[in-house]
């Protein structure tokens, strides 16, 4: 899970997020508002966690355009406040 405070709805954020890949990594960068984040269970059968879940911390971000899109962050994830 992802090591920060809970990210308050209204703060503009930047999230940058990377794909290993065999040479190097796949880099993608967005910003907008928090609209919501949470902590949320997959439907994963094989996790092998609390109530055989996996949890993953969801960020969902209302992009300057209006659009909503949610965010699966892990640990090759950075979220800052801008």
């Amino acid at each position: 899970m992802l090591e920060c405070p809970p990210l308050k709805p209204g703060t503009r954020v930047r999230v940058t997020q990377q794909v290993p890949a065999p040479a190097g990594a796949w880099t993608t960068t967005v910003e907008g508002v928090v609209q919501r984040w949470r902590q949320a269970a997959t439907g994963s059968w094989f996790a092998h966690s609390k109530d055989d879940r996996l949890w993953l911390d969801r960020l969902e971000v209302r992009l300057d355009d209006g659009e909503l899109t949610l965010l699966n962050l892990d640990q090759y994830s950075r979220v800052d406040s801008i």
